[in-house]
């Protein structure tokens, strides 16, 4: 199958190299309107002059284009009848979303969106351990960067643990209250169920990069690591007291054995597999589009100057 990525930033760069490592990807055609970002990717891919070029060579595409172009791009690809992922978040915002949504609803083709996240394998794991779990903390935090310029860090980073709390913790669960504080550059948000907490922190500030779960139940406590793709659960103490007027305390820690992949290889190869056997992809453009409402929820409570672009 010969496959197509438009705009070969940073993230458009990772789709071409991992779809030329794929079994059963023939050529990869690139276009980007800047030539020195698709020049960058000519060890792996066929560079084309135009978009209309690469829409007649390929069957399928990657849409890594900058955010507020998201809608004009994917409007054309899917007009044109090409299956195609769209990078997070699914459009710049929640007006073009449903706009494409209505649009991708009348046509007969394969679109996800690329909640990268959701193909991590510690997702899978943290599911399975925890189904309803009491409290939820998500964690991810950056250093400043100048790759992304018009979202706020909650389209940029914070929807990530959106999508895992919304449609994979609480999948189906549209019975809460939505908390939140911040700026354009760091996020706190509390989503209160029934039941159970979810905080949701999300920062482009950090002198550390890290990305982490962390679940309490009434018998246990997880922690996830999405850089590391390593779990840990801990189990309620089996030795509990004072001795020697000394605090002690024994917990029974496990470590999950975790299939460790690369998210992006995964999220690519089920794309292309649900082309195959015409079915949907696992992140469907409604749930993504839900997602984009829940991040307008949230960023009414911040304090955002206007973001240039």
């Amino acid at each position: 199958m010969d496959v197509g990525v438009i705009g070969v930033g940073a993230m458009g760069r990772n789709h071409v190299r991992v779809y030329s490592e794929l079994k059963g990807v023939g050529t990869v055609y690139v276009y980007d309107p800047v030539t020195e970002n698709a020049q960058r990717s000519q060890e792996f891919a066929t560079i084309c002059g135009s978009l209309q070029e690469l829409l007649e060579s390929v069957l399928a595409v990657s849409i890594c284009v900058p955010t507020r172009y998201h809608f004009d791009t994917a409007k054309k690809v899917i007009e044109a009848g090409i299956n195609c992922l769209i990078e997070k978040p699914i459009t710049l915002t929640v007006e073009e979303g449903e706009q494409l949504v209505r649009i991708i609803e009348s046509k007969e083709m394969v679109v996800g969106v690329g909640h990268i996240e959701r193909f991590n394998p510690i997702v899978a794991e943290m599911t399975k351990i925890a189904q309803r779990p009491d409290y939820v903390a998500i964690k991810r935090h950056n250093p400043t960067s100048s790759r992304i310029t018009d979202a706020s860090v909650v389209e940029d980073l914070m929807i990530h643990d959106i999508d895992i709390a919304f449609n994979v913790l609480f999948k189906d669960q549209r019975d809460y209250k939505i908390y939140s504080a911040g700026s354009a550059n760091v996020c706190e948000a509390m989503a209160a169920f029934p039941g159970s907490v979810v905080s949701i922190s999300a920062s482009r500030l950090s002198s550390k990069k890290f990305r982490t779960i962390y679940i309490e139940s009434e018998d246990f406590t997880a922690e996830g690591d999405f850089m590391t793709q390593e779990v840990y659960i801990y189990r309620k103490p089996g030795k509990y007291g004072v001795e020697n007027e000394r605090y002690m305390q024994e917990n029974i820690i496990e470590k999950v054995l975790v299939n460790k992949v690369e998210p992006l290889k995964v999220e690519l190869k089920t794309f292309l597999d649900c082309i195959k056997s015409k079915t949907s992809f696992p992140v469907t453009p409604q749930e993504a589009l839900n997602n984009l409402r829940i991040c307008e929820q949230i960023k009414q409570g911040l304090q955002i100057k206007k973001l240039p672009g």
